[in-house]
């Protein structure tokens, strides 16, 4: 979504002023057609790390990039990656690697994005946060399916096997060992261009976690960006009603501990991951 008028009317109002016997010139060679193929490549700092609001960094800074490949006829793959806390689900783990790929196309005003989305995150095993059980290392599987219409874009997400290796929880906090596959998120996001470098960003969302008590919560974001010769610097505001209170009153599968690993020992230091907070960012699209 980012300057053809003026592009256009200046080359209108070169053409009106050559000469008439300009016409009868040779016409110079006819370029080359434009390759279907484009790669690009993206990098990023962000003060803290939140996925679906949710702190995935312990409010820590996050280094984040990856690469996208798209081709002419709308299918795309690319690779995103991020350091995150092994406290945040993933036992063991720092990094995350999210692998993609899809379909998407416009027509006119309106825009269609098909896809299934692997998060992967090496070197995390088991641990005893949202009920998870088995050894193996944490995984996400996710179709998603998106429409837009200018500037505005609605996407659902729909996990096919259990969310980020989470078992079920009940009321009482027990684990209950029943699938979170069919775990769902609902995504409204807007990014406006005002021209001049300057953007603004808002987005709300909806999960519902399957089987999991208190699992289910809204989140929403308004942002701001400028470019700057090509780096983006952003400003947000991040919040949620997710149950992350660390009291240990109720069930709170959102209170976060820093970190956990493998073998299930877990940090005494702990904090409400979905509370709101300011985000800055700086990021580059090569």
């Amino acid at each position: 979504m980012r300057k053809t008028l003026l592009a256009i009317a200046v080359a209108s109002l070169g053409l009106s002023a050559l000469p008439a016997f300009a016409q009868s010139a040779a016409p110079e060679a006819s370029a080359e057609p434009a390759s279907p193929h484009t790669l690009t490549a993206n990098v990023g700092l962000f003060s803290s790390y939140r996925f679906r609001g949710i702190d995935q960094t312990y409010g820590q800074p996050a280094l984040q990039g990856g690469f996208d490949y798209s081709h002419a006829s709308g299918f795309y793959v690319g690779n995103w990656n991020s350091n995150v806390a092994s406290g945040a689900g993933f036992p063991g783990g720092n990094l995350e690697m999210d692998f993609y790929g899809g379909w998407k196309q416009t027509f006119g005003d309106f825009g269609v994005d098909l896809g299934a989305l692997l998060y992967y995150y090496p070197g995390s095993g088991k641990g005893p946060l949202v009920g998870k059980t088995g050894g193996e290392t944490v995984t996400n599987k996710e179709l998603y399916v998106a429409g837009s219409w200018k500037f505005v874009t609605l996407k659902y997400s729909y996990a096919i096997d259990d969310y980020f290796a989470a078992k079920g929880i009940n009321a009482s906090g027990a684990a209950t060992g029943r699938s979170t596959a069919g775990t769902s998120y609902l995504d409204l996001s807007a990014n406006y261009d005002l021209g001049d470098g300057w953007g603004v960003n808002a987005h709300v969302g909806q999960l519902y976690f399957k089987n999991v008590h208190n699992g289910d919560y809204t989140d929403w974001k308004v942002g701001v960006t400028k470019d700057l010769s090509g780096w983006v610097v952003g400003a947000s505001y991040v919040g949620t009603n997710a149950k992350g209170s660390c009291s240990g009153v109720g069930v709170n599968p959102y209170c976060f501990a820093k970190s956990i690993d493998t073998d299930g020992n877990v940090s005494s230091s702990k904090h409400n991951a979905g509370k709101g907070i300011a985000v800055l960012s700086v990021s580059r699209t090569f």
